[in-house]
């Protein structure tokens, strides 16, 4: 009998236990811990944040979803992993061991590295957790009783653009449908070298499109954007040149804002040598297996990735879903093998799917691996993407719910984005 702890109820980890219960041994326990009593869907964020969703249509209980399914759940949070005692510790000063773990917590997200950044101690909002979400919602009706000048974007070392982007279009929808959007000002803010880069170096013509899009709805933008400080109403921001020069400060005024911060790894794990990076993200191999301790993997948001390039103003790579869930199988079926004796032997494509909600359209993004050199690169706009978005937005909440993938569902997906087969895992 093992023990295989799944520390993270997201996207990734739900996923993963699931899977990984079907694949273990009938005599192998799967338990999965969280800080949260509830899976939340958040790639519908931005919708809750204009009351286009309630927190409620996109939260799901964890624990009799997973107990049908004869998994373990712990709702605490962890407070230190020990490797070295294949230990985790947690909160309520309790412990649980393990012989496999996979790490798949998301990030820590990191308000705290430029002051006035935040929707708890500072003066913006975000769209990286539902509760964050619901919390913008609120500020979003007052901004709409009193429209001003808006701020969207991403901070330096921010490592998902898609959503900055994403709420900025459904925004510009949303203000047009309350016929105030003559009323507010956009400024979309980030990191990146150029509009649509993405912490990719670009997905094919996203750039264009991108600029284009910003362009078509009148919202104004810089790129090479460090922010500095925020203060109430004021965003401060230094604007580099492709050599990391000054080339301009800004004082942008607001009346709303919201910004994507940096991720850093959860502090459970920060500082553990041969585990995480300078940043605190997981370091694994090929195999989504740490080099180190080679009985724990790590899929998602909480793993390092080296970015492609070197940029002005810092960027991280962004973790998309297909991908992620890619990781999830190469490391389920990793896991397996060692449950039987064998060698890891599967190894996560990468393959990247992104649907960028605009509110009445929307950009599809597909990258082949994700990072560059790529076999295929492209993005493309319409209408059917906001309606794919939703669909898959059912789908997942569902899927959750069973612990069942719909393959035909999947297919139809994928021959809307004109891909015959996608392999998640080799």
């Amino acid at each position: 009998m093992a023990s295989i702890i799944v520390l993270g109820g997201g996207i990734a980890g739900v996923t993963l236990a699931y899977e990984m219960k079907e694949k273990a041994r009938s005599t192998d326990k799967v338990t999965l811990i969280s800080d949260s009593a509830t899976f939340h869907f958040v790639p519908s964020n931005p919708w809750v944040a204009v009351n286009w969703r309630t927190p409620e249509k996109i939260k799901i209980e964890l624990a009799p979803y997973l107990a049908k399914k004869d998994i373990e759940f712990i709702h605490k949070a962890a407070k230190r992993l020990h490797p070295d005692e294949n230990r985790i510790e947690l909160e309520d000063g309790s412990d649980v061991t393990y012989d496999y773990l996979a790490i798949t917590t998301g990030p820590r997200l990191a308000f705290d590295e430029i002051p006035g950044l935040g929707p708890v101690d500072g003066f913006t909002q975000s769209i990286c957790h539902v509760d964050h979400a619901e919390n913008a919602a609120a500020g979003w009706n007052k901004f709409v009783e009193n429209p001003g000048p808006m701020i969207v974007g991403a901070a330096q070392l921010a490592s998902c653009f898609g959503p900055a982007y994403e709420y900025a279009f459904i925004a510009d929808t949303e203000l047009r449908k309350q016929k105030v959007r003559n009323k507010v000002p956009m400024t979309l803010v980030t990191s990146e070298p150029f509009i649509g880069h993405l912490g990719l170096g670009g997905v094919g013509n996203s750039k264009d499109m991108l600029e284009g899009v910003l362009r078509d709805r009148h919202i104004n933008w810089i790129t090479n954007a460090k922010i500095d400080k925020v203060e109430d109403g004021t965003m401060f921001i230094t604007e580099v040149d492709e050599a990391g020069e000054v080339k301009k400060n800004h004082e942008l005024p607001f009346n709303y804002s919201m910004i994507l911060p940096a991720f850093t790894g959860i502090d459970a794990v920060c500082d553990i040598e041969g585990l995480v990076n300078p940043r605190g993200f997981i370091i694994v191999d090929e195999y989504q297996r740490n080099p180190k301790y080679d009985n724990i993997f790590a899929a998602g948001v909480c793993i390092a990735i080296t970015p492609p390039e070197a940029t002005p103003v810092p960027t991280g790579v962004p973790k998309t879903g297909y991908m992620i869930e890619s990781m999830v199988c190469a490391t389920v079926q990793n896991i397996a093998q060692l449950l039987n004796g064998e060698q890891p032997t599967n190894t996560a494509t990468w393959n990247a799917i992104c649907l960028a909600d605009m509110g009445d359209s929307g950009i599809a993004f597909v990258a082949m691996p994700q990072i560059p050199p790529r076999n295929v690169t492209w993005a493309k706009q319409g209408k059917w993407v906001h309606a794919a978005k939703v669909m898959f937005e059912k789908y997942y909440l569902r899927k959750v719910k069973t612990g069942k993938t719909d393959p035909a569902f999947e297919r139809q997906i994928l021959k809307m984005l004109g891909i015959n087969k996608l392999d998640k895992c080799d």
